[in-house]
């Protein structure tokens, strides 16, 4: 069963990186060491696998 965008969003968040708002859905979220991850939909949408991945490879990256 896929994850909600809101977890994502949670998880990033944990992770160091700030949300810096978007454009319609979007979500442009930014972390310190330059890394960057654009998150769409509502939070209350399942979240697609690509995003899902996108998401983890960048908290992966962050803890580097």
């Amino acid at each position: 069963m896929p994850r909600k965008v809101r977890e994502l969003i949670a998880d990033l968040e944990a992770a160091g990186f700030v949300d810096r708002g978007g454009k319609g859905s979007h979500r442009n979220f930014t972390h310190p060491k330059r890394l960057r991850v654009t998150l769409s939909g509502k939070p209350g949408d399942d979240a697609k696998r690509y995003q899902e991945r996108d998401v983890r490879r960048a908290i992966e990256q962050a803890k580097e």
